[in-house]
């Protein structure tokens, strides 16, 4: 016969049990500026190197103490030739007259290769939040961590990220809200913005890097497009440091008897479901050198990531320059930048 324990034991077993402690809820971590959607551009841009690259896409924050990033990746260890986009701007827009009409040349839109498909990477990590610095752990075979200032935006609808530290990147901006990454602003409302766009951009090319800031970047400028309503173009009708004799237009450029030194610029979304658009722009006197309508040379092409506060409002964008020359990588034209109204 099995034994009885005695009444005490049992007591106390009891007592245990009904005193045991719930397990402890999980904590959280607070949101870096309180927002949960960033959309980010980083590069790690060295004058003396060719090993270098830029990334352009989008964290995610949970309160459980995790990040996800979703990012495009342009590295001159492995160039991607530009591609085109499936928008041709309308006649309301361009022009296939050429010369010096008032609207750019009708040319499908490019962009950087890779661009209209999905993100490059997709990595998951861990952040914390001490002040006013969000320091994120990525879970990748190599070490790779980052600190970012968090400024938040004085209406309260925005939170900017300021790169203070990173063991890859060596330049990158961020900006953050609480909208959805599938929240995106039509290019009508990008023309009707009425504030002021500024663009900062840290550049590489022919292995020396510039730096730029506060220059004005003049979206109302751009027209609008009857039916590709996706798009916006602009003709720039001269410049006075690009497209010149000395660079690269020794018959057509500034300088020269025909003296051709506008810039044909194009902004078009690249999907209806996220924040993507791109930027296409080249001299008109680098397609008369050849010969050509539409420049398939070393244009400018620069994808972009909207900027979306937290009631769904249009602020800007973070970009990155991925152009790589069809020849040798010390003509590629690598950059990050920002053009926004909150800098």
């Amino acid at each position: 016969m099995r034994a009885v324990p005695p009444i005490a034991a049992v007591l106390t077993f009891l007592l245990a049990c009904t005193i045991a402690p719930w397990p402890a809820a999980a904590s959280t971590v607070a949101l870096p500026g309180g927002k949960a959607t960033y959309v980010v551009s980083q590069g790690h841009l060295k004058g003396a190197s060719n090993q270098n690259w830029v990334r352009l896409g989008s964290y995610r924050f949970s309160a459980d103490g995790t990040v996800t990033a979703a990012l495009y990746l342009w590295w001159q260890r492995h160039p991607e030739a530009r591609q085109g986009t499936g928008t041709t701007p309308d006649a309301g827009c361009t022009t296939k007259a050429g010369g010096s009409a008032s609207r750019p040349r009708t040319c499908e839109v490019l962009t950087a290769g890779g661009f209209t498909g999905a993100p490059d990477e997709n990595r998951t990590g861990t952040y914390t939040v001490s002040g006013n610095v969000v320091s994120i752990r990525w879970k990748i075979a190599q070490t790779w961590t980052e600190q970012w200032f968090v400024r938040p935006s004085s209406d309260g609808t925005l939170a900017r990220l300021d790169l203070k530290h990173s063991t890859l990147a060596t330049h990158g901006y961020g900006y953050g809200s609480n909208a959805a990454l599938g929240t995106r602003r039509a290019m009508s409302s990008v023309k009707a913005f009425s504030g002021t766009l500024r663009q900062d951009l840290t550049s590489w090319a022919g292995g020396k890097i510039v730096n730029s800031s506060g220059q004005r970047f003049g979206h109302s400028a751009f027209r609008a497009c009857a039916s590709t309503t996706w798009c916006l173009t602009y003709l720039q009708p001269s410049s006075s440091g690009a497209c010149q004799k000395s660079g690269g237009c020794p018959k057509y450029g500034g300088g020269t008897k025909a003296n051709v030194s506008s810039i044909q610029y194009y902004l078009t979304k690249v999907s209806s479901s996220d924040r993507r658009d791109t930027l296409w722009h080249w001299c008109t006197c680098l397609a008369m050198e050849r010969g050509q309508f539409c420049y398939t040379g070393n244009s400018h092409v620069k994808p972009l990531m909207q900027i979306i506060d937290d009631r769904g409002a249009f602020r800007g964008w973070v970009g990155a320059e991925a152009s790589f020359s069809t020849g040798a990588r010390g003509a590629d034209m690598l950059a990050v930048f920002r053009i926004t109204d909150f800098r």
